[in-house]
C-alpha cells in the first residue's frame, strides 16, 4: 500500500463520488437538451412561460425567471453537458478547490433551474436526489486537498434517507410487500420494463418472495450499517456493498432512469481508502495539503445548514403519513425519498392512433404512433434505455392509470400531433404520417400482459393485449370544444 495513503481517509472515495456524479449530470443535461423544448418550451406540452406567470422566484428559484426562451434553455442544457464532461475528466480538479467549487456550483444552479420549472416532467425523486448530492459535491474540494469527512458523512445521511425511506414506504404501503409477493407483479407492471424483465416475471413465487425479503432487508435494516466508523468501518463496507449489489440487480431488472445509478454513486461514501485502495491499487493517492481556514469555515456553515434542514425529513421517516420524494424547501438541499410504495397488479397502455380520412368511419384505417420505450407493438422487445430518461414515456404510464382529465398535457399532446409539430414528434419512435399530419386522432386503452413461454415460442411476441375502452375520443383541429380547451390554457398555436 502507498506509504502516503491514509487508510481512514477518503481521497479515492471523493474521486468516485465526483466522477460518478459528473456522469449522472451528463445524462441529466443530455435529457434536458434533447427533451426540454418539446415538453416545456415556448410551444411545449406545458410551456414554461405560462408556468412562470403564476410562480414567485422565492418559491421556485430558477435562472429562467431572468428570461425564458427555447434558445436559452438549449444553451443552458448544452452548457451543463459541457461542464459535466469537464468534471468527468477531472480537469476542473487540477486548478484548486475554488475552481472545483465554482464548477460544481454552476452545475447545481443550472440543474436546479430546470427542475424548478419542470413541473410534472421533473417531478421524480431522482431529480431532487441529484440536486442534493450535486450540492454536497460543491464542498468535496479539489484533488490536492484532504477530503472533508463531514461531507462524506452527509452523503451517507442522504443514502440512509434514500434507502430507509424506500423501505418504510413499502412497509406502510401495499400489503404485498409485507406478504413478500410484490415482485410477482412488479416486473410486468413497472414503468418501462427491459428484456430481462420478461424472464424475471416467470420466476416461481418462492423466488419472488425471496426477492421481496431481500428488498426489505437491504432497505430497512442495512442502512443502519452506514454509520460504521474507524474500527467499525467494515460494517459500512458490507452495508455499502449490499446496497451496490441491490441497485445493480434493479438495473438489470428494469429501466428506472438514473435512480439506481445515482444511488450506487452515493453509496460510494460508505467506503474509505482502506478498502478502495485494495480494489483500485493502480490509482496513486498523492500527499494532500491541509484544508485552508476559509474552506474550514465554509464546511462548518454547511454542517449547520444540513443539520438544520434535516429535522423535517427525519421526522417524516417516522411519520405515519410519510411523504415520498418530497422537498421541504425550494433549493432541494435535504429531501425525503421513497419508491414503489404500491405495485399495480395490471398493466394498461394508451395507444394513440391517427387517420387521414376527412370523416372517420368504420372503414377508416387508423395508424398507431409508437413510443421509444413504453410498450406498444406486442412483437417489439422491451428496450434498455437507463440511465437515460424518456420523460414522455414515463408520463404515459401514469396517464394510463386514470382519465385524461387528470393529465391535461395529454390533450395538448394530441393537438401537437394533429399540428404535425416536429419537435414533439421527435419524442416518439415513429411518425406514421410523414407527408402530412392526420386529420383525426384518438386514443384507446389496452390491457397488456406478458406472453407465456408457449405463446412467445409460437409467435415471437413479448406481450399479449386486449382492448379495454376508448381513452380519448377521436378529435380534429376543427373540433370547437377541443379548440376551446386548448385556448383556455393558452396552448392553441395560431
Amino acid at each position: 500500500m502507498d506509504a502516503a495513503l491514509d487508510t481512514s481517509g477518503y481521497w479515492l472515495t471523493r474521486l468516485l463520488l465526483q466522477r460518478g456524479l459528473a456522469f449522472i449530470y451528463l445524462v441529466a443535461f443530455l435529457v434536458a437538451a434533447n427533451q426540454f423544448r418539446p415538453l416545456l418550451g415556448e410551444h411545449g406540452l406545458t410551456p414554461v412561460p405560462l408556468f412562470l406567470q403564476s410562480l414567485r422566484f422565492r418559491d421556485s428559484p430558477s435562472l429562467f425567471f431572468l428570461h425564458y426562451s427555447d434558445r436559452m434553455a438549449m444553451v443552458l442544457g448544452w452548457l451543463g453537458v459541457g461542464l459535466s464532461v469537464v468534471a468527468l475528466t477531472g480537469l476542473s480538479e487540477r486548478f484548486g478547490t475554488p475552481v472545483s467549487m465554482a464548477l460544481w456550483a454552476t452545475l447545481w444552479v443550472l440543474y436546479l433551474s430546470f427542475v424548478n420549472v419542470g413541473q410534472i416532467w421533473y417531478g421524480f425523486g431522482w431529480e431532487t436526489m441529484l440536486l442534493e448530492s450535486g450540492f454536497l459535491a460543491v464542498f468535496l474540494g479539489a484533488r490536492d486537498v484532504a477530503p472533508p469527512a463531514l461531507v462524506i458523512w452527509m452523503f451517507r445521511w442522504q443514502l440512509f434517507r434514500v434507502m430507509f425511506g424506500a423501505g418504510l414506504i413499502k412497509l406502510r404501503g401495499d400489503a404485498c410487500w409485507r406478504e413478500l409477493t410484490c415482485l410477482a407483479w412488479h416486473y410486468e407492471t413497472q414503468p418501462i420494463p427491459n428484456p430481462l424483465s420478461w424472464f424475471l416475471a416467470k420466476l416461481p413465487m418462492a423466488v419472488h418472495k425471496l426477492g421481496g425479503a431481500f428488498t426489505l432487508f437491504v432497505e430497512v435494516l442495512v442502512p443502519f450499517g452506514y454509520v460504521g466508523w474507524r474500527r467499525l468501518a467494515p460494517i459500512a463496507w458490507v452495508a455499502g456493498g449490499l446496497t451496490v449489489l441491490f441497485q445493480a440487480m434493479l438495473i438489470l431488472s428494469g429501466n428506472l432512469s438514473w435512480l439506481n445509478y445515482l444511488t450506487i454513486v452515493v453509496a460510494f461514501s460508505c467506503f474509505d481508502d482502506g478498502i478502495l485502495h485494495r480494489i483500485l491499487p493502480w490509482i496513486h493517492v498523492p500527499v494532500l495539503a491541509e484544508r485552508a481556514l476559509p474552506y474550514q469555515i465554509v464546511l462548518g456553515a454547511l454542517t449547520v445548514l444540513v443539520v438544520a434542514l434535516s429535522w423535517r425529513p427525519a421526522l417524516n421517516l417516522f411519520s405515519s403519513r410519510q411523504l415520498m420524494n418530497a422537498s421541504f424547501e425550494p433549493l432541494h438541499l435535504v429531501n425525503t425519498y421513497g419508491a414503489f410504495g404500491s405495485v399495480t397488479r395490471v398493466r394498461d397502455e394508451i395507444v394513440l392512433e391517427g387517420t387521414s380520412d376527412s370523416v372517420p368511419s368504420d372503414s377508416s384505417v387508423w395508424k398507431p404512433y409508437a413510443f421509444k420505450a413504453k410498450p406498444g407493438d406486442p412483437s417489439r422487445a422491451p428496450p434498455v434505455i437507463a440511465p437515460y430518461h424518456l420523460r414522455l414515456d414515463w408520463l404515459m404510464w401514469f396517464a394510463a392509470m386514470s382519465s385524461y382529465a387528470r393529465h391535461p398535457w395529454f390533450v395538448n399532446l394530441v393537438a401537437k400531433l394533429l399540428e404535425g409539430d416536429r419537435s414533439v414528434i421527435g419524442l416518439l419512435a415513429n411518425d406514421p404520417f410523414p407527408a402530412a399530419p392526420p386529420r383525426w386522432i384518438r386514443a384507446r386503452l389496452y390491457r397488456y400482459r406478458y406472453t407465456t413461454w408457449a405463446e412467445k415460442r409460437a409467435s415471437g411476441r413479448w406481450w399479449d393485449r386486449t382492448f379495454v375502452d376508448e381513452y380519448f375520443p377521436a378529435v380534429s383541429l376543427s373540433d370547437s370544444r377541443f379548440r376551446r380547451f386548448l385556448e383556455q390554457r393558452g396552448w392553441l398555436q395560431e
